[in-house]
């Protein structure tokens, strides 16, 4: 499945975006979405993640209250609203998806497909 990420770009400390993930797929509901972050000189880490139904969702500790992952399967979509974002937030987001189960969706190595990120730059 081929991904598309957007709605990055600069916010400052205390606003808000709403990245987007469109799949092109008309079978998305096969697929757990998980967002990740990468940012200059660190290692990928799960931001959240969503199972197909969209009823259970993870979150790392650092977004908990903050973000919010959701899906509509009609549009194959998946977003990640981000709420009182903060300068450690800034990186690149990336969107990814699997078919693959386990218990902890917030592992990179769980996900096979990748879209391409998107800039997210919080200015204090």
């Amino acid at each position: 499945v081929q991904l598309q990420a957007s709605g990055g770009g600069l916010v400052q400390s205390g606003g808000s975006l709403k990245l987007s993930c469109e799949a092109s797929t008309f079978t998305f509901d096969n697929y757990r979405v998980g967002w990740f972050r990468q940012a200059p000189g660190m290692q990928r880490e799960g931001v959240a993640c969503i199972n197909r139904a969209g009823e259970t969702t993870s979150y790392a500790d650092s977004v908990k209250g903050r973000f919010t992952i959701s899906r509509d399967n009609a549009k194959s979509t998946v977003y990640l609203e981000m709420n009182e974002l903060k300068p450690e937030d800034s990186a690149v987001y990336y969107c990814a998806a699997t078919r693959r189960g386990g218990s902890n969706c917030l592992i990179a190595l769980l996900f096979t497909s990748w879209g391409q990120g998107t800039l997210v730059t919080v200015s204090s």
